[in-house]
Parts: C-alpha cells; structure tokens; sequence
C-alpha cells in the first residue's frame, strides 16, 4: 500500500515546528477578527522559516463574533455564553420559560441530531416563550424552535462548563436564499448546576431575561494556502485543510491542526519531486464565527478549478489529542474507506472504523462532489470516556474542554499528535501518488442498496415507487464491476480510469450528501442517505390530507436519484 515514497516521507515527521506552534497558539485566542489575523501571519511566518512558500489569500466573510450573555430571574443572574449568530439583544429578552426536555447524544454520529421532546416541543407550547432545553444550542433545535414562535432559547450544557458554539444552520456567508434562515431570537447556554435551577424554575412557571452581545457583518479574513506542485500531474490535486480561527486559544481545536499542517507543509515541500499529483494545503478563517465561511468562501471562489482538479479533499481537526488511543468515528466516504482502513493499519497499527460524514467540520464541498475524508481525527476509547465521565462532544479527542477556554496545552499530545500528522501524510500521499486514484465506488453502490432496502421498507405499500432506483442501482452495480475488472486487466488505461473515476465523484456526492443543486451550500442540518428518497421513511406519518403531496415528493425524488444513477452507469460504459 505505502510505496517508497511515502514511507521515506513519514520517515521524517518530526514536532521541532509543529509543536511550537501549538504552544505559541495556547497562548494566542483566535476567535475575535484582528486576532484571527495575526494567528495566519504567524503561520505564514512559520511557513516562511522552513523555506515553504505560501500565498495570503483575502476573503471577505459575514462573521458573529459573541462577546456575552446572561440570564436573570428572581434577583439572580447566571454567566452565559451567546452562540455565534445568535440575536445581539444587550436590552434584554423578558419571557416565560418552557422546558423541552432532551437526551445526550451518545456518539459524534448524531451529534447534530435535535434530541429533544417532541410532545414538549410543540408548536402551542412554545409560542411566545423562552425555550430551555438540553444540550447544545444546535442550529435544528434552534431553527425549529424560532419557526414554531419562541422568543429565545436558552441551552443547558451537560457539565459544569459552558461552551461556545454557533446556532445559525446557515452554511458560511449567507446568501439572499440562506439570509431567511439565519436566528432572529437571543440564545445563550448556561452549564448544567445553573441550568437545573432554571428548570426548576421553568417548572414553576416562571420568567427570565436574556441579554446578549455580539458583533456581526462583513470582515476581512486571510486565507493562507501553500501548493507543492506534483511532478507528473500538477494541475490535479489532493486539497488538505482545516480551520486555524477556534474558541479562545483553542489546543485541541484546532492548534494541533493548524500544526499537522504546517508539518505536512514542511514535509511535502522538500519532498516534493516524489509527487504524482499537486497537494494543497488551506487554513480556514471564519469557522467557528461563521459557521465553515473560510471553507466555503473558498468552494465558491475556488469552484471551477475543483471541480475540474481537485480529486480529494481531506479535513484536519483536533488530530493529537491526548487519550486518542483509537480512529473510530472518524469520517470518510465510502469509496475511500478501504484506503483509509489500510493507511491506518500501515501507519499506526490500528483498526479503523469510519462513519458517514456529518453536515459539519468545513465539508463545504459535497456539493462540488469531492470524495472526502477525515474530519474529526483519533479519539479516546468509549471505555476512556465512560472512566472520565465525559459526554459526547464534537471534537478536541472527546476531551470536554472542546469549545471552552479549558481547551490548553494540557489537551495535545506530542507523540500522539506526531502518530496522526503520519496517518495525514501517508492518506494524502497515497492519492496524490496513485496510478489509479484509490476510490472505490463499488462500495457507494453497497452503502446505496442497504439506504435503498431501508427506505423501501419504510415505504410498505408505496415501495413500488423507489422501483426505478432500484434497477438503476442493479445497471450501476455490474457497470462498476465490469471497469474495476477492466483497471485490474489492464483493459482501462489509466487516463480514462482517473477521468472517470472523478467524475463520479461529482454525479454520486452530491446524490448521496446534498438536497440543493450543485455549486450551493445545503444548510447546517443533517442529512440522510440518498436525502432525495429520505420523505421514504416519513410516509407512515402522514394522514389523508398529505400523503399524497409526499408521494409525489417521493416520485420526484426518486426520479432524480435514478437519472444520476442512470447518468454514473453510462459514465462507465462509455
């Protein structure tokens, strides 16, 4: 699997660079704009110190900067912490409470789910009140509780921690379509002691008043990229990337990344001539103030030459985390879990147990259609967690300091970090240097047929309409089967085998991972398999005055699916 090349260039993965940074960067808090900017010309610097050119790209992004909150009721105010994008309302929000009882999460996999009562999140009980609710402040919740007339929202976070986040489901900057659904309501979370006594109080009937403050509008942001140009192919490329703006300083999440990259940086700059293909390397602004805006600014600026080059892309976030004994949940299409699994078997003799990538961690181009992997690095045991006592949270290892100003040098881990910066190394390698690029989209087609079987079950007597999708899925089966031959065969040469295989990536994507069209951001909210067929699984709900508008729903998506199925088999036999 490794070939000469990437086993020589892991050889040499050291932390003399990256681990100053991650100090410097325990030090540096980069979430308020002229901060965010200083921490990029750090790392241009630092780049520039190990002889690796880099350009400072502008972006100007829509950024929430939150600055503080509160909540009173009885003579008695409670600290807070206002979500990104959520209303600034430093008058004051005065309303009754309701509570909206809610479940942890139990794994990074569903997150991003709403979690909540459905019976107290009714439309009647909520109008015209402020909504407590456990949890996270997550942009469905939020969203749903605003459409249905709340006048703010109040989070209860598991522990004794506050954390910071964004509440907005709009993807990046907001555009004319995506500005309806950017909140119009004060949030703000409150831990876990605080918000029992607010639940109590909830219970009683009573009343509080949110204030908030944050700053929001256009704001420049630098974008650092460094291209180390392939020998043979260089206008294609593997993109690597992550976010260098965080919550306060932020070690975890993301400094550790923002380091892996700077190594890989170091790394693939002198070992240039022993690639195949370009490898580019990006440190997103405005990921955590507006909601992947770096990522996806450079998506839209960006979007022709990756549809055109860009054969992967690979996220870093929160790699080198202390206790990360294992890579489980970690995010990766299915066509590339097979290479992912043998990377990590290579480089860290470690299984790997990958999952579906979730609507979130800078995938700003699913909709371009870009095979991607990694998000969320290696994590600590589910054991580990138990032991710790520890919730489920969306990065930093699963270390609970992730999004709190607890997230400090004493998060990283040196060895580890140097483990995850080869694991990075060798995945990019292994596609920037692949004769054939290491998809595999037989294995779309399987995770396709078992989303398909889950829908037409859900579907009962109305199955018959997922029918064409079904013999769509059949043609693209033995379509696929027949070209992998051929690559083994030697009957597919190799420049039609990348050409095609690209271009899958651009019909199977976004069929798998997006409702809107292509060149769009889908919103902050999650997304199922084959989302067009989803309204499958929901038919049971409807009664006689919707059952039919959710049939044709179902046709029409069904449909589409079955024409990009159609379209990738014709691909193939071309």
């Amino acid at each position: 699997m490794l070939d000469t090349a990437i086993k020589n260039a892991i050889a040499q993965v050291n932390a003399d660079a990256a681990w100053p940074l991650v100090e410097a960067f325990s030090t540096m808090p980069r979430w308020k704009p002229e901060d965010v900017e200083a921490s990029a010309h750090d790392i241009a610097r630092r780049l520039g110190e190990l002889g690796v050119p880099v350009e400072m790209l502008e972006a100007s992004l829509y950024l929430s900067i939150p600055y503080e909150a509160s909540v009173a009721a009885n003579g008695k105010t409670y600290a807070s912490k206002p979500p990104a994008y959520s209303l600034s309302c430093p008058e004051g929000m005065s309303g009754m409470l309701h509570h909206v009882p809610g479940a942890l999460a139990a794994s990074v996999g569903s997150f991003y789910e709403k979690n909540r009562d459905e019976a107290a999140a009714a439309e009647e009980r909520i109008r015209g009140k402020i909504v407590l609710t456990d949890g996270f402040a997550s942009p469905n919740k939020v969203l749903e509780f605003q459409e249905k007339g709340a006048i703010g929202v109040i989070a209860v976070n598991p522990g004794v921690d506050r954390h910071w986040g964004i509440c907005s489901s709009v993807w990046g900057s907001p555009d004319l379509n995506g500005l309806p659904r950017k909140p119009v309501i004060p949030v703000a979370v409150v831990n876990n002691p605080d918000g029992q006594e607010l639940i109590a109080l909830a219970k009683a009937g009573g009343s509080v008043t949110i204030k908030t403050r944050l700053e929001e509008g256009w704001f420049k942001s630098i974008v650092p990229v460094v291209n180390v140009p392939g020998a043979v192919e260089p206008e294609k490329f593997v993109l690597l990337a992550g976010h260098y703006d965080s919550w306060d300083v932020g070690v975890g999440d993301n400094a550790t990344g923002d380091a892996a990259m700077l190594e890989i940086a170091r790394v693939l700059w002198h070992n240039r001539g022993d690639l195949r293909r370009s490898v580019r390397i990006a440190w997103w602004p405005g990921h955590s103030t507006g909601r992947y805006a770096g990522s996806a600014w450079y998506a839209d600026a960006f979007a022709l030459d990756l549809d055109d080059n860009c054969v992967a892309q690979v996220n870093c976030d929160s790699p080198g985390c202390r206790w990360a004994d294992v890579y489980e949940n970690v995010a990766v299409m299915s066509e590339a879990n097979g290479l992912c699994t043998d990377v990590i078997r290579e480089v860290a003799d470690l299984p790997f147990h990958g999952e579906r990538p979730l609507r979130a961690g800078d995938y700003s181009f699913n909709n371009i259609g870009l095979s991607s992997f990694f998000m969320l690095s290696s994590t600590m045991t589910v054991e580990k967690r138990k032991e710790m006592n520890y919730y489920t949270v969306g990065g930093c290892g699963g270390n609970i300091a992730w999004h709190t100003e607890n997230d400090l040098m004493d998060i990283a881990d040196r060895d580890i970090l140097i483990r995850d910066i080869k694991v990075y190394l060798a995945g990019i390698m292994a596609v920037a240097n692949a004769t054939i690029l290491p998809f595999d989209w037989r294995a779309t087609a399987v995770e396709f047929k078992a989303t398909l079987e889950k829908y037409q079950k859900a579907a009962g007597d109305d199955a018959a309409l997922l029918d064409p999708v079904a013999a769509e899925l059949a043609g693209l089966g033995v379509a696929l089967e027949a070209f992998y031959a051929g690559i083994a065969a030697g009957t597919v040469d190799e420049t039609r085998a990348n050409a095609v295989i690209q271009q899958l990536a651009r019909i199977l994507v976004p069929l798998n991972y997006t409702r809107g069209p292509r060149f769009t951001h889908d919103p902050a909210l999650p997304v199922p398999g084959l989302p067009a067929l989803s309204v499958a699984s929901e038919l049971g709900t409807h009664g006689p005055e919707t059952i039919g508008f959710a049939r044709t729903q179902l046709m029409r998506g069904a449909n589409r699916t079955a024409a990009a199925l159609r379209q990738a088999a014709r691909l193939l036999a071309i």
